[in-house]
């Protein structure tokens, strides 16, 4: 049997493992051992932390595909960094966009900024332009790698180094999951990597334009993200199982 046959109980089973075997390895080994489990896909946002991980992709040479959700929406900083990094380190960076259609069935029913009015109106949003190219993205892969850490929010805090992501099928692993921010500008600046210019503006976190600000002294480092909703555990759906769900088993809007 290979992992692209493996049950879920088995992909279970074998997460439960990488996770206590990460603890063990730096940041190179974690990713060095999710190259070797099958085609491994790591999709970045351009922040700081996912820098650090193309970085040791692209220096170690490693067999990991990246991918980026280039949603339409993104700052211009965000989009000059995409070149900037595949130049740095030599590595591709895959663009996955939303369907026009999609877009325009959004903005008929709600209004191209109608993310503003509801939750309900948000979600649907960061389905059209995240949820579904994600998809896309991963569509094949057997690991998902990601930039999540623990310290980036009260959400993130019991983020493992492995887990089986029972809707997509597939291992997701968190190479950084233990890492703190002055790690990652440690690594950042040893290795002199490219970062975004807004990170130096206020910006720890950055999604889409419209959809991020800068953080105030003493905020979480993800408060500036949907920053007009009260729920402090808001995210785009990435990463919460049940939108995962909601993704794969929606067609349309």
């Amino acid at each position: 049997m290979t992992i692209h046959d493996a049950s879920g109980p088995r992909l279970a089973e074998l997460a439960a493992s990488l996770d206590v075997q990460f603890e063990k390895l730096d940041l190179a080994g974690r990713l060095a051992l999710a190259s070797t489990l099958g085609r491994a896909v790591f999709t970045t946002s351009l922040g700081i932390e996912d820098q650090v991980i193309t970085a040791a992709i692209g220096l170690d040479r490693l067999d990991i595909e990246v991918a980026t959700l280039e949603t339409g929406r993104l700052f211009p900083e965000t989009l000059a960094l995409i070149d900037e990094t595949e130049n740095r380190f030599g590595v591709e960076i895959r663009r996955f966009m939303p369907e026009k259609a999609d877009v325009d069935a959004y903005a008929a029913q709600y209004g191209l900024n109608g993310f503003y009015e509801s939750v309900e109106a948000r979600h649907a949003c960061c389905h059209v332009r995240k949820l579904k190219p994600l998809a896309r993205a991963l569509d094949g892969a057997v690991v998902w790698v990601t930039g999540l850490r623990r310290s980036q929010s009260g959400n993130r805090a019991s983020t493992p180094f492995a887990e089986y992501d029972a809707e997509r099928g597939l291992l997701k692993v968190n190479p950084l999951a233990d890492w703190s921010l002055e790690q990652i500008n440690d690594y950042v600046e040893q290795q002199a990597v490219p970062t975004n210019p807004l990170h130096k503006r206020g910006y720890p976190s950055i999604g889409c334009e419209p959809c991020t600000r800068a953080i105030k002294p003493g905020e979480p480092e993800r408060a500036g993200r949907w920053w007009w909703e009260n729920d402090e555990k808001r995210e785009c759906g990435l990463h919460v199982p049940e939108a995962a769900a909601a993704s794969a088993n929606s067609t349309s809007l």
